[in-house]
């Protein structure tokens, strides 16, 4: 017996006539017909009596309604307990990334879905490990290179701009100098990055003052006056004291991927997560 046989018999019973009962189930009368008599065949009994006056339950549709009745509430409360779940989300979420993008990219949509869900936990990893997806040392990891892991759902989330800072007011170098100028950049590790490779060839006469691979010390070291860096545009915008330096070139920008493990795609929490995440971030 198929529950949206029953749901058509409910509605025959409480409106007695097809045409109602097929406005209110937002169904064609020949449907609800046709329906009607495959609950009818599946029974093996006849439900209604028809009549000029509309349809009439037998001594057998009044019997089979308690039971429908009945069916229903249980349908009924069992989609009111999966809205009820979705709605009160709970449990932990473990995010990794990078530290800048965990604090100035992810930190803000994280407190606006807290706030939406209060009974979910998230934990934020910045970790330059790439953390294992499948010993479920992360949830959900953002990164800038494509996963080649077997069983992650990958997506190519959002471009980021990155661009050349400066303090406020200082007077700009000239591309392909630099003499007189430090640069902020990252460390010795990790100097084959293509902003680091940009920086050198459209300041080749400028000095490395100072390097980190931490992008937060970046902006704080070129906010205290120590030199030129090239930072996303995010962190860069966001941090008082230093703006952007056009040298007719923009510094390559990088894209941004997210992944999570095939098994937890249908996690309630994450895919809420993540929906909100690509609204807010992605779509902007």
């Amino acid at each position: 017996m198929d529950w949206s046989d029953v749901r058509i018999f409910l509605a025959i019973a409480r409106t007695g006539s097809l045409s109602a009962a097929a406005r209110q189930a937002g169904q064609t009368q020949p449907t609800m017909g046709r329906r009607l008599r495959a609950l009818e065949e599946a029974t093996g009994q006849v439900l209604f009596q028809r009549t000029a006056d509309g349809f009439i339950l037998t001594d057998e549709g009044s019997a089979v309604l308690a039971h429908a009745e009945r069916m229903e509430e249980d349908a009924l409360a069992f989609e009111r307990s999966l809205a009820g779940k979705e709605r009160q989300l709970t449990g932990v979420l473990r995010v990794s990334s990078s530290d800048w993008f965990g604090v100035h990219v992810l930190t803000p949509v994280f407190a606006e879905f807290l706030k939406m869900h209060p009974g979910v936990s998230i934990e934020l990893v910045t970790d330059s490990r790439r953390l294992s997806l499948a010993r479920r040392e992360a949830d959900l990891l953002f990164r800038i290179t494509p996963f080649d892991e077997a069983d992650v759902i990958q997506r190519k989330f959002i471009h980021m701009d990155y661009a050349l800072y400066g303090l406020v007011g200082g007077p700009p170098p000239r591309a392909g100098d630099g003499k007189g100028y430090g640069l902020v950049t990252m460390d010795s590790a990790f100097g084959t990055l293509p902003d680091v490779a940009w920086v050198r060839r459209m300041l080749p006469n400028a000095h490395v003052a100072f390097g980190s691979n931490n992008r937060d010390a970046q902006a704080r070291m070129c906010a205290q006056g120590a030199g030129l860096a090239v930072l996303p545009c995010p962190l860069g915008d966001a941090t008082p004291g230093i703006d952007r330096i056009d040298l007719g070139e923009a510094p390559p920008g990088r894209d941004v991927w997210f992944g999570y493990h095939r098994d937890l795609r249908r996690l309630a929490r994450l895919r809420a997560l993540l929906d909100l995440i690509i609204e807010r971030l992605a779509n902007s």
